[in-house]
């Protein structure tokens, strides 16, 4: 370890897990997601046979990394309030010393590094408000993404039985509604949330570069190790 550096935790296995899972998980997601939209490799399938059944898969693949971030959610949900590590949820509080935090962090990085009046050995206001920007935009992608999935089911019947439709009908019928009124405007709602979490993480990976580079404190390796390095006071 460097002379004058101390070695802190940042970030448990399990939320490691869920990160690592996430980023796979979104990457089938997408791919997968643009072919249902608009099918941009079914002209390099030559088989016939094979060919009917790319659509298939391709929504199999799709509905089952949804299910694997219906689970991260709830877990990360949990843990936003109840996790013996740190709750993430009072560094979103509007309370003086966050907005504070919040502000220096953000004149931090407008001014690469110039000024930084915050400590850097926890999670900041502004990374913990930015996070929960993704699961908020996240959550809104499942939610309308299961309202495209339960249209299809309209006998109101499931292979696990009619209460899976009841109650994707249930939470996500709203989504139309809010949306515009049609089942285009959830389809569009959903597209668009997709190139808004695309953004999101250009930003998040940029940033995490951009700390260790200027803070010089390993911040790249939270998402490793767990760990990062901040100078003694």
């Amino acid at each position: 370890m460097k002379e004058g550096y101390k070695k802190v935790k940042r970030m448990t296995t399990a939320m490691r897990i869920i990160h690592w899972v996430n980023f796979f998980s979104m990457i089938v997601a997408i791919a997968t997601g643009l072919y249902i939209a608009a099918p941009y490799y079914q002209s390099f399938i030559a088989d016939s046979a094979v060919d009917k059944y790319v659509m298939a898969w391709n929504r199999w693949g799709h509905f089952m990394v949804a299910i694997i971030f219906d689970v991260t959610s709830i877990i990360v949900a949990y843990l936003y309030f109840f996790s013996r590590f740190e709750q993430p949820w009072k560094k979103v509080l509007p309370t003086p010393s966050n907005i504070k935090e919040f502000f220096a962090v953000l004149i931090n990085l407008l001014t690469l590094n110039r000024s930084k009046r915050f400590d850097s050995s926890h999670s900041d206001s502004f990374n913990t408000v930015y996070f929960t920007i993704f699961h908020l935009l996240l959550a809104w992608m499942l939610l309308t993404g299961l309202q495209l999935y339960v249209h299809g089911l309209e006998s109101g019947e499931s292979s696990i039985g009619a209460w899976w439709p009841w109650m994707l009908h249930l939470f996500t019928d709203f989504t139309i509604p809010v949306t515009g009124g049609t089942l285009m405007d959830v389809r569009i709602s959903h597209h668009y949330t997709m190139w808004l979490i695309v953004v999101w993480v250009v930003f998040h990976i940029y940033y995490q570069v951009w700390r260790t580079i200027y803070w010089q404190e390993g911040d790249i390796a939270i998402a490793f190790g767990g760990e990062k390095f901040v100078k003694e006071s």
